[in-house]
């Protein structure tokens, strides 16, 4: 049995005004939450923005799906629960970055509406940015160097997002991008417009 033990919120000196007052901060920490089909180009395109940010002297941090599912979700399958405590790690994870001053940017799947939702409300509306990279499943499928979706469709893989599991549109994102046509740097330049300098 667990042990129950009282656990008190320890409020830190330093404020967030405090963190972006430092010689050489420049930005506006917040969270970019990307979110489409496996194969829409969400860890493609998050490396390059956060390549993009480097380069810029904006101090930020990618937190990518399949990267965190070998350690810190490493326990986590792929259930709607397991799915759900899957996002409500990384949010945490992620405001907890944000408020030490990166602009982090996520890249999950994050397919059921209330879960995304979820994590705006951990991380707080005001620095969050939901971004729906829309490609096509047909788009996808053409792009899946790893056969996953051949493995879905052939049932290797079970609860497979758009295949054997829903994918819920975003109703309102803050920003879309369709990577079907886009380049990577024409998202880049996109998602760049929204940091605040």
């Amino acid at each position: 049995m667990t042990e129950k033990r009282e656990v008190v919120w320890h409020q830190g000196e330093v404020s967030s005004a405090e963190r972006q007052a430092l010689p050489g901060f420049r930005h506006q920490p917040f969270v970019f939450w990307f979110t489409g089909l496996s194969g829409a180009g969400k860890s493609t395109i998050a490396f390059a923005l956060e390549r993009q940010l480097i380069s810029m002297g904006i101090a930020c941090c990618v937190l990518d799906g399949d990267n965190i599912r070998h350690g810190l979700n490493r326990d986590l399958g792929f259930s709607p629960l397991d799915r759900k405590e899957n996002i409500r790690r990384v949010a945490e994870v992620a405001r907890l970055m944000m408020h030490a001053g990166l602009i982090v940017i996520t890249s999950f799947i994050s397919p059921f509406r209330d879960d995304r939702s979820m994590a705006r409300s951990i991380i707080g509306t005001e620095h969050f940015r939901e971004v729906y990279l829309n490609a096509s499943l047909d788009v996808c499928e053409r792009r899946d160097i790893k056969g996953l979706y051949r493995k879905a469709r052939s049932g290797e893989i079970p609860g497979f997002t758009g295949i054997s599991s829903p994918y819920e549109l975003p109703e309102n994102p803050d920003i879309t991008i369709d990577t079907s046509f886009l380049t990577i740097d024409s998202c880049v330049k996109s998602l760049l417009s929204n940091v605040r300098l």
